[in-house]
Order: structure tokens, then C-alpha cells, then sequence
């Protein structure tokens, strides 16, 4: 009798561990990555950038979109513009900024003010990009080398270091794996920001806005051999933080 009781309990305790495991499997994977949203259901994102997602490095009618351009889209009604400046901001919320040039001093007044007022705003800052580009040096269509960083980044109460050395590095965001290229580090300065994954992320309160700031933009070449699968999840997790 004691035999078959115990026989039956770890039957019991079997199927419970499977049931758990199903559903662990199922929520994990489920929560991979934010899902697609219909057309109607996607807010705005301005996207700022000098990486080619909008546009490839050569015009070509059938280029397939990249995979991170394709990733935005698949959440969100992209609004390219070209400096992030009052008339671009205003009456819109959320900010992508990719390796951007060196905006103008006025458009730096008019980003932080649109922060403050509750802007919020994903900065991608780069100081040592590896991005392939077929443009010559010096050419303004060329992504720059280091992030154009002209006091932004300290204002808000932030310094960001190059790495000790280049090439492939690893990272860990939101629980997950980042494989990209020289990242840099950040360090809080001020008590605005908190940082996370070893100096890969900075997530800040600016007045009424927000601000994160992630210390690579490499990660978004997700169409090279050197990217992952999580990368881009990474990127729409930070950029569904920043929405509510």
C-alpha cells in the first residue's frame, strides 16, 4: 500500500514538474520579444540617425530593409527627421537617436527642454562604431566614429568612456545576451541616472521626461554575422520602457 502511495505521489509530482515546466517554456518564449502591433496600434517614433536603417549605404529600389528597421516597424509609425530641433519635436513624445551628428547648439537647448517637459528619448552613443560603410571619410553621410557627444551627455549627468580595447564583446541587457562590437561605458556623474549591465545602459530622469542612453550602436547591425537574435528584443524593451 505505502509502495503504491509513494508510487503515485512522484507520478503526481511528475506531471506537476512538467505542467511547470510547459509553462515557463511557453511564457519565456512569449516574452521574448514585444510583439508586432497593427498598423493602427503603432505610436510615433522620430527616428534621428546617420546608420543606414532608413536608407542603404547605395539607393537601391529592391534593398531589403534591415532587420532593425524592420524590427521598429513592426511597432512603430517611424518619422525620420534630420535634427532634433523645436519643430521636430514638439507635439510628439518618443525619440530614437542612432549615432547622430552633432546637433546645433539651438537644437541641444530644444532637446533638453523637450525632455524636461516630458519627452522621452532612446540615444544609442557610440564611441568607437565599427559599422561598415562604403562612404568616404570626412563624407557627412558617413556614420561618425565616436558619438558627437558636445556637453549633452554631462548635462544630463553622464560620462561615457571608449573601451579598453576593440572588437567583439559581449553584453547582458534585460536578461539577455548582446554580441556587438567595441561598446563603450558609462558612468553617472549625478543622481539622475542609474546605470546597468556593467556600464551599457544608463537609464535617467530628466525633469518630466526620460532618457536612456545604451553605449553602443553597433548592436543594431543585427544583419552582420556578429549579431544576435536578442539584440533587437533589447532594443523594443528599452523603447517600450520609455513609453509609459
Amino acid at each position: 500500500m505505502r509502495g503504491r502511495l509513494a508510487a503515485g505521489l512522484a507520478a503526481l509530482l511528475l506531471v506537476v514538474i512538467a505542467i511547470g515546466a510547459f509553462f515557463h517554456i511557453r511564457r519565456n518564449d512569449a516574452s521574448s520579444a514585444p510583439a508586432p502591433r497593427p498598423p493602427s496600434e503603432r505610436p510615433s517614433l522620430m527616428l534621428l540617425t546617420t546608420l543606414p536603417l532608413m536608407f542603404p549605404n547605395h539607393f537601391e529600389l529592391n534593398a531589403p530593409a534591415p532587420l532593425a528597421l524592420k524590427a521598429l516597424q513592426s511597432r512603430y509609425h517611424i518619422i525620420p527627421i534630420s535634427v532634433a530641433d523645436a519643430d521636430e519635436l514638439d507635439h510628439r513624445r518618443l525619440l530614437l537617436m542612432a549615432q547622430p551628428q552633432a546637433q546645433p547648439a539651438e537644437a541641444l537647448v530644444d532637446l533638453d527642454n523637450w525632455v524636461r517637459a516630458g519627452g522621452h528619448v532612446l540615444l544609442l552613443a557610440d564611441p568607437a562604431l565599427e559599422w561598415p560603410s562604403d562612404h568616404p571619410l570626412g563624407s557627412l553621410l558617413r556614420p561618425p566614429f565616436a558619438f558627437a557627444d558636445t556637453g549633452l551627455l554631462a548635462h544630463w549627468g553622464l560620462g561615457l568612456d571608449a573601451p579598453d580595447r576593440q572588437g567583439q564583446a559581449k553584453r547582458v541587457a534585460d536578461d539577455r545576451q548582446i554580441r556587438t562590437q567595441s561598446p563603450g561605458n558609462l558612468i553617472a556623474t549625478g543622481s539622475d541616472c542609474s546605470i546597468d549591465g556593467d556600464g551599457f545602459i544608463a537609464r535617467c530622469s530628466i525633469g518630466s521626461g526620460k532618457v536612456i542612453v545604451i553605449a553602443d550602436a553597433d548592436f543594431l547591425n543585427a544583419d552582420s554575422r556578429q549579431g544576435s537574435d536578442s539584440n533587437l528584443d533589447v532594443l523594443l524593451f528599452e523603447l517600450e520602457r520609455l513609453e509609459h
